[in-house]
């Protein structure tokens, strides 16, 4: 079941809520204010890389130590997964 994030219209209040497949939007209910005028937020994800692997977030140089025998290359600068 997919997490959608939402700001309350009424008291500005942020909240996250874990829909069913068959929650509608205007069954939400503010937690604060008990209010049903919501806006579905865009949000962010997070991804998380396994614990073999490191990530040194960037590289301009485009040679940035990769491990090239294990696939994959450098081509955006972005490198790091070894």
């Amino acid at each position: 079941m997919p997490v959608f994030e939402y700001r309350c219209q009424a008291c500005n209040e942020k909240f996250e809520v874990l829909h069913k497949s068959s929650t509608k939007i205007d069954d939400v209910t503010c937690p604060k204010c008990q209010s049903k005028e919501n806006k579905k937020l865009l949000s962010s994800f997070a991804a998380s890389v396994s614990s073999g692997s490191s990530y040194d977030g960037g590289c301009s140089t485009g040679t940035c130590g990769t491990n090239y025998n294990s696939g994959g290359g450098c081509a955006s600068g972005m490198c790091g997964l070894n």
